[in-house]
């Protein structure tokens, strides 16, 4: 079982590590990728990385791999701590959202407030972890390049 794992992860880094293009084509890529995984876009978040990608003309493939910082496992406090920056940054408290004696038509209003501060944490801690993400990669395919020369 251990070997099949190795093997398997061996194989997903051998592929990843072998992407044509320049390194700034595949760090465009991945920080395009991981930008739009921080979004709480459920099913469209590779969609919109591939998008992006295109756009920006970075790697497709290292993209749709960057959109899976989010995944079931990192969801809730990926989207807590983009709930929490985004109302830190709109200099409210946090806490506002989850108060139990709301009636229907306050929830409508406090669910634009959690939305604004859900999408405004979200774009900001996207942009810093495509950033890092970004120059990490291609400090890395930029290594690869000058070993494979």
């Amino acid at each position: 079982m251990k070997l099949i794992r190795n093997l398997t992860n061996k194989k997903i880094l051998s592929l990843f590590l072998k992407q044509d293009g320049s390194p700034f084509f595949n760090a465009k890529g991945i920080a395009v990728g991981v930008f739009c995984g921080c979004f709480p876009f459920f099913g469209f978040q590779t969609l919109l990385g591939l998008f992006l990608a295109r756009i920006t003309k970075g790697n497709l493939f290292l993209a749709a791999i960057g959109t899976w910082i989010s995944n079931p496992f990192t969801y809730v406090p990926l989207y807590f701590f983009n709930y929490k920056v985004g109302s830190s940054l709109l200099r409210n408290s946090p806490d506002i959202i989850f108060d139990k004696t709301l009636m229907t038509k306050e929830l409508w209003e406090k669910g634009s407030v959690f939305s604004l501060r859900l999408i405004l944490g979200s774009a900001l801690v996207g942009l810093l972890l495509a950033s890092i993400s970004g120059v990490i990669v291609f400090l890395l395919y930029k290594k690869n390049k000058k070993r494979g020369s």
